[in-house]
């Protein structure tokens, strides 16, 4: 029983860091990605909808992402949702496509980036934080009926390692993005 709980805890910490790698996915580090668009929503025939569901995103070249939509009288919701994200672009329609031209980053804005990236894994690391104590308290649950208290113990230490070794990945994931930002 203390094995299943275990298993879950590692499960749901690695979803946590899957998380925090699609969020870093979303933050732009200079060059154009289509990544960078999965959180805008457009309204669309009055749902909101993906823009990647909407159109087709291509990178022509490593400043400039296209998009093309399949229904051309989506182009100027597209372009308003884009307006309104916080991407800080602003889009170019030339009637058949949409253009963002990524201008290079400033220092103030690649500071604002990096402060964004480690908000992003602070909350990853609560999560995790998190997890670890539900794991904790299954443990304890077990203890007064069906486990002893050394064993008790040795699973919750098994958790704490286990936490310890995501926290550390996400400090890793973080290092690697910042490097990623703070590069010209």
């Amino acid at each position: 029983m203390p094995q299943s709980v275990k298993k879950n805890a590692e499960e749901r910490m690695e979803k946590a860091i899957g998380a925090l790698k699609r969020d870093l996915s979303t933050l732009r580090a200079g060059r154009a990605t289509p990544g960078l668009l999965d959180r805008i929503q457009v309204e669309y025939y009055g749902a909101m909808t993906p823009v990647n569901q909407l159109a087709n995103i291509n990178t022509p070249d490593s400043r400039t992402l296209m998009i093309q939509p399949w229904d051309k009288s989506s182009m100027g919701a597209i372009e308003k949702a884009i307006m309104k994200s916080d991407i800080g672009i602003t889009p170019t329609n030339d009637g058949t496509a949409i253009r963002l031209t990524m201008p290079p980053l400033t220092e103030e804005r690649r500071t604002d980036l990096v402060k964004m990236t480690k908000k992003f894994g602070e909350e990853a690391k609560v999560a995790i934080r998190n997890i670890r104590r539900d794991a904790n308290d299954e443990i304890k649950k077990l203890e007064k009926d069906q486990i002893s208290e050394d064993e008790s113990k040795r699973h919750q230490d098994d958790i704490q390692k286990l936490t310890d070794r995501f926290v550390a990945e996400v400090d890793k994931v973080l290092a690697a993005k910042e490097k990623e930002i703070m590069e010209v």
